[in-house]
């Protein structure tokens, strides 16, 4: 029996239509377009404007665009595994919620919160579910509404976070193409550098944490810098190592949207040129699980079928990790 592989089918993604400047964010916070751009690489980044509005409405058009391309119904989706970091509550999970807007009726689904690696958590997830046999058709969104938790009288964090959603759909193959391997990581000592303080069940919300503003993230940037340069570059190395592959026979890096010195060691390390690399940073910022489908999905139309795509991410827990893949049409 030949092996069953997940392939990626259809590819989509959305992003509000507020474009938050650097030049506005000029006046809200002590900062300066000049500062913002050699330390991130981050020009601009959509903002989801609207009372009630969250994360799952970003997700409709996304999902309703990739299934319009693939030509299925909702009805046809078999499993929704939605990454994210800011779900509209904290129960019911976001994937129950975009079920029902989207009219998946027949799905069962989970959110997966593994920060800024939350997709390629997914995505490895889900191509787990396509290999077993039991599941044909798997949708893997990563999506967030930063913004809803981002305090924008703190310039070390409110430049570099953004809101945007992407959505692939995995489907079983048995050509040489689809997922071929992951290496995911964690380390939960690193929670002290990067969290949100308030709003769970050791620190529920109340007078208290609203007032000390405990309810935003909370990011030690050098810290965070420090670790995500060297383990996202190194386990980006290490699945190529793994796989036998050298730079040559890699398309295109896609790495997590975070910060472009972080892109660009990764890049270094796996030896793969800036050609070859995807970056959208200066246009969306930090989108943290939507990064990596927003890159797909602007890429789709120069991704050829058999190419050799490396996915690389790191965030907040700490998680980390890299997917070894080849594109499916």
């Amino acid at each position: 029996m030949q092996k069953l592989r997940a392939a990626i089918t259809a590819v989509n993604s959305y992003v509000p239509e507020y474009i938050l400047t650097n030049q506005e964010l000029e006046t809200m916070v002590d900062t300066n377009d000049e500062w913002i751009t050699t330390r991130t690489g981050i020009k601009e980044r959509h903002i989801l404007k609207g009372e009630g509005l969250g994360t799952s409405d970003m997700a409709v058009p996304a999902v309703e665009g990739l299934l319009k391309k693939r030509g299925i119904k909702p009805e046809e989706i078999d499993l929704i595994i939605f990454c994210t970091t800011t779900p509209d509550m904290p129960f019911p999970a976001t994937a129950n919620i975009l079920a029902d807007k989207i009219g998946a009726k027949n799905a069962w689904g989970f959110d997966l919160n593994a920060a800024c690696s939350g997709f390629i958590y997914g995505l490895t997830t889900g191509s787990q579910f396509i290999e077993s046999g039991k599941h044909q058709k798997v949708l893997v969104v990563g999506g967030d509404k930063m913004s809803s938790i981002i305090d924008y009288e703190d310039r070390q964090t409110c430049i570099i976070f953004g809101d945007g959603c992407g959505a692939v759909l995995l489907e079983p193959t048995t050509e040489d193409v689809g997922i071929k391997d992951a290496i995911l990581k964690s380390d939960g000592s690193g929670r002290v550098y990067l969290h949100q303080k308030a709003g769970g069940s050791a620190k529920p919300a109340s007078h208290e944490t609203v007032d000390a503003r405990e309810h935003f993230a909370y990011q030690e940037g050098q810290a965070v810098f420090k670790f995500a340069v060297t383990n996202m570059a190194d386990v980006a190395a290490e699945i190529m190592e793994r796989n036998q592959l050298t730079a040559d026979d890699v398309a295109w890096l896609v790495p997590h949207q975070a910060n472009k010195r972080i892109i660009d060691a990764t890049a270094n390390r796996m030896g793969v040129g800036p050609e070859k690399v995807m970056v959208n940073i200066e246009k969306y910022g930090n989108t943290t699980n939507g990064t990596i489908p927003l890159c797909l999905a602007e890429w789709e139309s120069q991704l050829k079928k058999g190419d050799t795509l490396i996915l690389a991410a790191f965030g907040g827990g700490f998680t980390w990790g890299s997917v070894y893949l080849k594109w499916a049409y």
